[in-house]
């Protein structure tokens, strides 16, 4: 029925994927741009109401769907638009593809998710919610069903805007004209129960209800009766959640109970505040515990009124319409137990119920001759626990979960297997983030030969995996092969695609991002400009991944030496980062570190100076003081210094950098690599020229190692080297050393052609 239903000549239904109080929700296509999107359809107005008030209602809703139009955040579901069709008021939204909070949790049989997990989801959620609050948006119906989290990791928060225009309308959070409560206590602040007005700090406590479910497996006042729920939010200390799961680190525990705080003045201030505790937390190997938030002294948990007595003046603050209230599912709110009214001739024509399907990762079923379903099971479990460490940035932890499990499922499901090819594509994604990139590639190039295999050359998953062999090719200097790979896959998406496709968009940034590593800086720049105008058109100009391209387009503006240029749109991107994901976003944080690039090159280094402390405290403070890109923008600083003439204190930051960078990545890593050559750099303008060799020649002697005799950077160290002996006086082994670079970049351009 949905292939024959056409709203306002544009969004054409083609299934129900859900429903719940205020409707339902459908799988669409939007007609003009050619890609698929979600339509949610509110439930049609009480035919009952009078003229005017179905006016205000009307008006309410635009206006609610323009403040959530208006949201532009990665951690928030993206409202593209919203009307009215057949007196059904409807909204289009970006279609997601993964599993709400709940459906995890149903999943997972109730139990638990992996402590990564949890913390992932808080610091993600935190950063949107950060973000809408500062846009004086309160969610108000915060639970695990409004959470949604996506197949790569990334978490949403659906329907913000939208809790409130359901209450306007009458759907949520109070009682309809039956008297029944529409959804569910187990997530309520104590001022929503006690109907009095709410702020952002009300959506904080409703997090911290479902931060104590995800981390313990139930929500901190999991009581049959919704009296007692209510009671409970409002009267009761939570079980502190460690006592339930003594694993769970202290400075999460301390973050879920300070959320959990009965008056609003004793929670964290705001959202932002809660994301910099999660995140320093996780990164400060020894966190100090600090004593919880006192509570008043309240009842026991779970202490309710014996049947017949009196209630106290404490329960009658309990406004009325709870009374009657039904607890439902405590992680989906209640729905409706019998078939709605007959839409009529409304939109959609039907109000039935349907089960909501999602897709888990793919198991074998059980069978005499199948692994036991429950090992599967825990082999997924432990795949998806290497993906959390993966966006934790523990890039080498995560490799050593992937390899592992890629063995397992190699041994029980065979080497083809699709699980089997998933965990060794994540193993080479860790591989190619942790510097080795010959690993990486032996690892693409096997996952993409054998899905080829078995789906075809042109499915999907087999260009996922030739894009990513094409990355490890750049990251190995062997653009030309990179660049072949580019175009083959890229060609393929356009015609299984289309040339608008996100994943085409994608593999056309990649290329121009390598045509800049072949010296095409024109073609780079203008292809660059071509997907961010594209980009922009598809996804909206603050979109992150327009941001990525624009950030691009900067970067080849800098490589044609059009410094204004870069520094413009560098500050723009980063200004249109800071509004869109929040001034501390790590995407926000790095494009402030090109700002401070575009200024050295500009020749004002005193500003870029000034701008890498701030950026420095601002890194040490999300991230820590060892932290990569905390390190990078100190790198940053004492380049910087150099510039200026101030080279002892360059060494001695240079040197400082160098030794952290060892400690904390290894002696061959890229940016351990770069650290040392400055420190060379010192050296030399300080006169100290065989210091300097030393260290030159270390540099040299690991890239060679590393990356191989006839890299790019292998050659350029192999220059400076030479630069250095000429300085010592040593003529003959410099000019031996020059032809054997000349000789070597002569080959690598011959075998490139």
């Amino acid at each position: 029925m949905g292939d024959s239903r056409l709203i306002q000549d544009r969004y054409r239904l083609l299934d129900l994927i859900g429903r719940g109080g205020m409707g339902e929700v459908w799988r669409a296509r939007d007609e003009s741009l050619g890609r698929q999107v979600a339509v949610k359809c509110l439930k049609p107005l009480n035919p009952h109401h009078d003229q005017s008030f179905t006016r205000v209602l009307r008006e309410r809703f635009r206006r609610e769907a323009r403040v959530a139009a208006g949201l532009q955040h990665r951690g928030v579901t993206v409202v593209h638009d919203f009307g009215e069709s057949d007196g059904v008021l409807y909204l289009v939204m970006e279609l997601l593809d993964g599993r709400n909070l709940s459906q995890l949790l149903d999943d997972n049989e109730q139990r638990p998710l992996p402590v990564g997990d949890v913390v992932d989801v808080a610091e993600q959620v935190a950063s949107a919610l950060a973000y809408c609050h500062q846009q004086g948006i309160v969610h108000r119906d915060l639970k695990p069903a409004n959470i949604m989290r996506l197949t790569d990791g990334t978490v949403k928060i659906c329907d913000f805007g939208i809790a409130r225009l359901g209450a306007d309308i009458g759907f949520t959070s109070r009682l309809t004209g039956t008297g029944i409560a529409m959804g569910t206590p187990h997530y309520m602040s104590p001022e929503q129960i006690s109907g009095t007005e709410v702020d952002q700090r009300s959506d904080l406590y409703s997090f911290g209800c479902v931060l104590y479910e995800l981390a313990t497996g139930a929500p901190p006042f999991d009581l049959g009766d919704a009296w007692a729920i209510l009671i409970g939010h409002r009267d009761n200390a939570p079980r502190p959640p460690r006592a339930e799961r003594p694993e769970l680190p202290e400075y999460l525990e301390k973050a879920i109970l300070d959320l959990l705080a009965k008056l609003p003045e004793q929670r964290p201030h705001d959202a932002l505040e809660l994301g910099r505790r999660i995140t320093l937390g996780r990164t400060t190997p020894l966190y100090v515990p600090a004593v919880v938030t006192p509570q008043p002294q309240l009842r026991p948990s779970g202490a309710v009124s014996e049947p017949g007595s009196e209630p106290d003046a404490r329960e009658e603050r309990l406004p009325s319409w709870t009374r009657g209230m039904t607890t439902g599912h405590k992680a989906t709110g209640a729905g409706l137990r019998t078939t709605p009214p007959d839409a009529g001739a409304g939109l959609t024509g039907e109000w039935i119920a349907r089960p909501t399907t999602g897709h888990a990762e793919e198991t074998v079923p059980e069978s005499p001759s199948a692994p036991p379903t429950e090992v599967l099971n825990a082999l997924a479990g432990r795949h998806n626990a290497g993906l959390s460490l993966g966006r934790l940035g523990r890039w080498a932890e995560a490799g050593e979960v992937h390899r592992a499990v890629a063995a397992e499922r190699q041994h029980l499901l065979g080497p083809d297997h699709p699980d089997t090819l998933a965990s060794r594509y994540e193993l080479g994604f860790t591989l190619s983030r942790t510097g080795r990139a010959a690993d990486a590639l032996h690892e693409y190039t096997h996952v993409a030969r054998a899905r080829e295999r078995a789906l075809g050359a042109d499915h999907a998953d087999t260009l996922a995996a030739r894009q990513e062999m094409a990355y490890v090719l750049g990251q190995l200097g062997r653009h030309f092969d990179a660049h072949q790979v580019y175009i083959s896959v890229l060609a393929a998406r356009e015609r299984t695609m289309g040339p608008d496709h996100p994943d085409t968009l994608r593999c056309r940034h990649n290329l121009a991002f390598n045509l800049s590593r072949l010296g095409r800086l024109e073609d780079s720049y203008r292809m660059a400009c071509e997907v961010a105008a594209a980009r922009a058109r598809v996804l909206g100009p603050s979109h992150p991944d327009t941001l990525v391209t624009r950030y691009e387009v900067a970067y080849a503006l800098g490589q044609l030496g059009r410094w204004p240029e870069a520094l413009q749109t560098y500050g723009e991107v980063a200004e249109a980062r800071a509004q869109a994901l929040g001034p501390d976003h790590a995407d926000t944080l790095a494009a402030r570190y090109e700002v401070g690039i575009s200024l050295g090159r500009l020749g004002r280094s005193a500003d870029a100076l000034k701008l890498y402390r701030d950026l420095i405290d601002d890194r040490t403070r999300v991230h820590g003081p060892a932290h990569p890109e905390t390190l990078r923008a100190r790198h940053g600083l004492g380049v910087n210094l150099g510039r200026l003439g101030r080279w002892e204190e360059a060494l001695a930051e240079s040197r400082d950098v160098c030794a952290i960078r060892e400690r904390v990545l290894g002696a061959d890593h890229t940016d351990t690599l770069v650290s040392r050559r400055e420190v060379a750099v010192g050296l030399g303008w300080l006169g100290r020229w065989a210091d300097a060799l030393t260290e030159y020649r270390r540099v040299a002697t690991a890239r060679e190692r590393v990356l191989g005799p006839d890299h790019p950077d292998t050659l350029a160290s192999r220059n400076d080297e030479a630069h250095c002996l000429e300085q010592l006086g040593r003529s003959a082994e410099a000019v031996e050393l020059y032809r054997r670079v000349a000789a070597l970049r002569q080959g690598r351009a011959s075998g490139g052609r």
